[in-house]
Parts: structure tokens; C-alpha cells; sequence
């Protein structure tokens, strides 16, 4: 089949999706949607978070998978990376029918070539810088839109922000080489190290796939990259020597130009920093120092995109990019707050990698200096695991108290039995004095219920389900 190319003028063009209900798959429908697409979708019945976002969008959402759902005049059927086209009966009776299809991935990629698109992209990070981003933009009262990988709160509990087509900002991701279907005039790049080990066994591989996803920058095309993260400097390097027309822009406390950082301290729980090349501190609401960096960084590609659209740095674009940077309180399971009940305040993270675990315990350490930290731990995908289990291991030193559970199981590989979740246990009590081990997520429950006190800071982290203690310890708390 050949490549099939996304009209820019999508006025009434059918489109079907199949899994709408994910994150990124219920985001592009809002961005298809304001464009004048006619959109339906299917999924599971389960009701998720995005039920509410479809339902606002007034859009068809079938609870089953079936033929039947395929409207004749479908132009265009997208699907999540979760559904095959030899299985599931859609996307049969769409190849059937002749329809094109596309990966989410690719149609993301698609969208992005009718837009001057900027990709954020990186190990840690993505989605904080895109919601950060994208907060600024609409600060600062650009002419463009931004998607990310969670509900951020700025963007009014939704993934997406829209103020415009001009630019684009999207969340890009290196799992199974996904970002290279999309089309950056501009990357940020906050990151780079192992990770995904099902996908790139070596540090080598991931490496290279974001080096082949910076060369698809155009002439004079911008890379804007963290200069504190050994991985990003490494790939500037390595593509400036073959890449001399690139503008090469670094942000961070090692930084040399304008995006240089000083961290000024912690003042009403504000995070204070300045940027050396504009005048005035910045505040932010959350916490960890690896979030002041992610701050500057989504400033620099900001106001870069401010420039091209003739805009001067001044004095009073500089106010509303404090302001927005300020009213950017965070994302969903990106340290969120959950509540506080009995003198307990519960807090759930996404962090699932050792580095992104030891920065954000870090940061909640540095924030919350007077509390007692108690963090829960859940860990995703045995291959990551093993592959990192001495620095896993090695990232709770900022916490009081550790529990840990079997390892989430993920589509990918097979359940854990225990064995990879307890030889983390046994590693990490090498590293930790004070480390819990239970089976099952609320098993740790009763314990909790004992030895939480007022004062403290539980913290659930991880991709897996751990969440559901937080939600269990806020309602055991509000009966102490």
C-alpha cells in the first residue's frame, strides 16, 4: 500500500480509531477534532479518564471491537500500537475495504508535517517539559498547539492545548523507534540512557535512535539539549561534527549561553531560579531541581519559537513567561498530589527509571525538608529491572522508608512470580537500612496504617498499579 499522506484541510474527513480510549490516541482526537475531522472510535468498555474528553468532544465511541463499526465512509483508520491488523476485526475489515491505515505514531507524524512541529524528546522528562512548554505558549500567546503524554493541569485537565496551527509541540517517543515518524523543525532533547532494554539492549542502540531522529532535522534546524545530561551533550557532539549547519542550543547548570541556570533556593514553596541571559528570577510550583532544568528548557524553545514569529524578548513578554511557568502546577502522576489526611500528605509519580527515582525523591526531599519520606515502590518490565537492578537499588537514599512489590507486569514480557521483584528486594537492602517487601500491592496496607504518622510524605512511584495504595492510605488516614 502506498504511503498514505494526511490531508491538511480535514473539514468533514472521516477518521476511525481504534483504541481511542489511550492517552496519545484521545489527545490526537482532540487536535482532529478542531481541525474539522469527523471522528469515531472503539475500545474496551472500561471506563478511563478520557471517557470524559471523548464525551466533551461529542465523539461516537464504540464499546466493542467489531466490523460493523467501520463507517462506509471512513477515509482514514488509526490504531494504537496495541491492536494488530491480522487480529483485531476492525482493522481486518478496514484492509478489507481498502481504507488506509496508520499507527498512532505515524499519524502523529502526519499532523506534524502541517505544522511548523517541534518534538520533545528524551529518557526523563517529556511530558513535564511538554506541559511546561505548552504553558508557555499559550502565555505568551502563540500561534500553535501542544500534545503530551499525560493530562496536564494547565491545559485545563486535558492532554492537549489549543491555541492555533501555526507551531506544534508534541511529546515524541523512542519506544520502537516511534518518534521517527514525526517531522521537528526543532528538537528538545532532555535526555539520554538506557532504557527500554526489550527494544535497545545496549546504551549504543538507544543512542543511535536519537541520533537518527536529530539528523532528520532540516537545514539550520535547532537542537535545544540539556547540557547537564552526559547522554544529550554526547549526541550534540557526535552530531555537530557532521551537522555544522544546525543551531546548537544548551540549557542547564552547565550551560554557556543565555539558558545557563542558577538555582536560588526554595521561598513559600516556589522553586527560585535564574537564566543568564534574562533578567529577573522564575518561579516554579514543583518540586526537584530536575524540574527547574526541564523549565529552562522548555524556555528556550519558547522563546525561540517567539522569535520566529517576530516577537521580541522584552520586559513584558518576560512577565507572562514568569507568570505561566508559575501557574504550571504539573501533570498527572508526574509528582501529583493526591491529598492530605490525618498530617499525611500522599503524593503518586510515574518515575520508573533509577534516575528519574533518585531526582524526584531528591527534589521531594529538598521541598518538603521537615517530613519523613515513605516510598512505595513499584517496578515495570523485568527486562529494565535486571538490566538495572544495582541502580535501582541505589536510588532510595533520599527516602525513609522503602516498600517493594513483585515487578508490574507488562503486554510485553510474562508476569513476574516474585523472583525479579524479590532479588531488587535483596539488592536493595544492601543499600537502604529500612527496606519492606510485600507480594501484592495492598498486602503493604496494614503495615502502612501502623506506621505512618502526621508529618509524613508517602510517595507511590512507578508505571505499575501502586497507585491504588495511595488512594487506600488517604482513606485509611481519614479515620485516624
Amino acid at each position: 500500500m502506498k504511503h498514505f499522506v494526511l490531508p491538511e484541510d480535514l473539514n468533514g474527513f472521516r477518521i476511525h480509531l481504534v483504541g481511542i480510549k489511550g492517552t496519545g490516541m484521545a489527545a490526537l482526537t482532540e487536535l482532529l477534532c478542531a481541525k474539522g475531522a469527523v471522528v469515531t472510535g472503539s475500545d474496551v468498555p472500561e471506563i478511563f479518564y478520557t471517557d470524559a474528553i471523548l464525551n466533551a468532544l461529542g465523539v461516537k465511541v464504540f464499546a466493542s471491537f467489531s466490523p460493523e463499526n467501520i463507517h462506509p465512509d471512513t477515509r482514514l483508520v488509526i490504531h494504537s500500537s496495541a491492536y494488530s491488523r491480522q487480529s483485531n476485526p476492525e482493522l481486518i475489515e478496514a484492509a478489507k475495504l481498502s481504507i488506509p491505515m496508520l499507527l498512532y505514531s505515524e499519524a502523529l507524524g502526519e499532523f506534524s508535517a502541517h505544522s511548523y512541529s517541534c518534538g520533545i524528546a528524551g529518557v526523563h522528562g517529556k511530558t513535564t517539559t511538554t506541559g511546561m512548554a505548552g504553558t508557555l505558549l499559550k502565555g505568551l500567546d502563540l500561534d500553535g498547539s501542544a500534545l503530551a503524554g499525560s493530562v496536564i493541569s494547565s491545559f485545563d485537565d486535558h492532554c492537549t492545548m489549543i491555541n492555533g496551527n501555526r507551531f506544534f509541540i508534541a511529546e515524541t517517543c523512542e519506544y520502537q523507534y516511534h518518534f521517527l515518524s514525526f517531522h521537528p523543525r526543532k528538537i528538545l532533547l532532555t535526555s539520554i540512557e538506557s532504557d527500554h532494554q526489550d527494544c535497545f539492549p545496549t546504551y549504543e542502540s538507544i543512542l543511535s535512535a536519537f541520533m537518527q531522529y536529530i539528523n532528520k532535522l532540516p537545514q539550520y534546524g535547532e537542537l535545544i539539549y540539556c547540557a547537564d545530561d552526559p547522554g544529550a551533550c554526547e549526541a550534540a557532539r557526535m552530531i555537530f561534527s557532521s551537522r555544522p549547519d544546525m543551531v546548537f542550543t544548551g540549557y542547564g547548570e552547565k550551560a554557556t549561553g543565555d539558558y545557563r541556570i542558577e538555582f536560588k533556593g526554595i521561598r513559600n514553596e516556589r522553586q527560585v531560579f535564574s537564566v543568564k541571559g534574562f533578567p529577573g528570577d522564575f518561579k516554579l510550583k514543583v518540586p526537584g531541581r530536575h524540574n527547574v532544568k526541564n523549565a529552562a528548557g522548555a524556555l528556550a524553545l519558547t522563546f525561540s519559537l517567539a522569535k520566529e514569529a517576530g516577537k521580541e524578548i522584552d520586559f513584558s513578554l518576560l512577565g507572562k513567561a514568569r507568570e505561566a511557568l508559575e501557574s504550571f502546577s504539573g501533570s498527572r502522576r508526574r509528582c501529583e498530589i493526591i491529598g492530605e489526611s490525618g498530617g499525611v500528605l500522599i503524593i503518586d509519580d510515574y518515575g520508573h527509571h533509577p534516575t528519574a527515582i533518585r531526582s524526584t525523591l531528591e527534589g521531594l526531599k529538598e521541598f518538603y525538608p521537615e517530613r519523613r519520606i515513605i516510598v512505595d515502590f513499584m517496578s515495570h518490565t523485568n527486562s529494565r529491572t535486571e538490566a538495572l537492578l544495582e541502580d535501582f537499588a541505589a536510588s532510595f537514599g533520599a527516602a525513609h522508608e522503602v516498600i517493594l512489590h513483585k515487578v508490574y507486569a507488562s503486554a510485553r514480557e510474562g508476569p513476574d512470580t516474585g523472583a525479579t521483584g524479590m532479588k531488587l528486594f535483596e539488592a536493595a537492602k544492601k543499600k537502604h537500612k529500612n527496606v519492606k517487601f510485600f507480594q501484592e500491592v495492598l498486602e503493604a496496607r496494614p503495615w502502612l496504617k501502623e506506621h505512618l504518622l502526621p508529618g509524613d510524605l508517602f510517595v507511590t512511584m512507578g508505571a505499575g498499579d501502586n497507585w491504588r495504595l495511595g488512594k487506600a492510605v488517604l482513606e485509611d488516614r481519614r479515620n485516624v
